[in-house]
């Protein structure tokens, strides 16, 4: 199994996600990956990296065979598609949830169960939460590859969260102490121990919230694909 540093991993989580969710204009510009890459929506740690940053990660990433320029592409500016997954080139084949696990994993970092039904909703379908915790089941050994980990509960919360095993646990830990994080994702380092269960009206915000995160991210990809016809004139 291939291992990816924090940067790496946020590259082919957004190519995965753009794939999926904007077909139309992927394959990606370096461009359109630093603006993705760069979102402060759907993005644990947030980053804040220059296109020549994410050139770098790019050109990494292609020596390591994980993604390519299309050569298809008429603009004058390369567009890169990736060969992570799905592809005659490699070993690592998912289903459409499988693959959509992995993608959030690798742009927000370990999350619950319920937390990955939520903002997996744009990439695949889960009927509920159980049929989460059956798909991560299953990365836990595919193919004889662990491919996530269960970590333990922490105090005071319900669910135990999952990580992606593609980097090192350590290195994605002091990316993250050293890069902001979204104001409304923060943990409350207050005492733990009466914790009250969210109520249905906190549960709408948060549904709410996602919806406009989404929102936000879309437009992002709109205003960089426009900057990209600009370049191309």
């Amino acid at each position: 199994m291939i291992t990816l540093s924090a940067e790496q991993c946020r590259v082919i989580g957004v190519m995965l996600e753009k794939e999926t969710t904007t077909p139309e204009q992927y394959p990606l510009s370096v461009n359109a990956i630093t603006a993705g890459c760069n979102q402060k929506s759907n993005r644990e740690p947030v980053m804040s990296l220059s296109e020549n940053d994410w050139q770098n990660t790019v050109d990494e990433l292609v020596q390591m065979n994980q993604l390519m320029v299309d050569q298809k592409a008429s603009s004058r500016v390369n567009k890169y598609f990736h060969r992570f997954c799905n592809t005659e080139f490699g070993n690592l084949q998912f289903t459409a949830q499988q693959r959509a696990i992995i993608c959030v994993l690798f742009l927000r970092g370990p999350q619950t169960p319920g937390e990955l039904r939520t903002r997996t909703n744009r990439l695949a379908d889960f009927a509920d939460v159980n049929e989460v915790e059956v798909v991560l089941q299953q990365l836990q050994n595919l193919n004889n590859q662990t491919l996530v980990q269960k970590l333990e509960r922490e105090p005071g919360k319900r669910e135990s969260r999952y990580l992606h095993l593609f980097s090192d646990h350590d290195e994605t830990h002091s990316v993250a102490a050293n890069i902001s994080t979204p104001t409304g994702d923060t943990e409350h380092k207050a005492d733990n121990t009466n914790i009250a269960t969210p109520s249905k009206s906190e549960h709408a915000l948060t549904q709410r919230v996602t919806v406009l995160e989404q929102q936000v991210a879309t437009l992002t990809e709109q205003v960089a694909c426009l900057t990209e016809l600009l370049e191309d004139k």
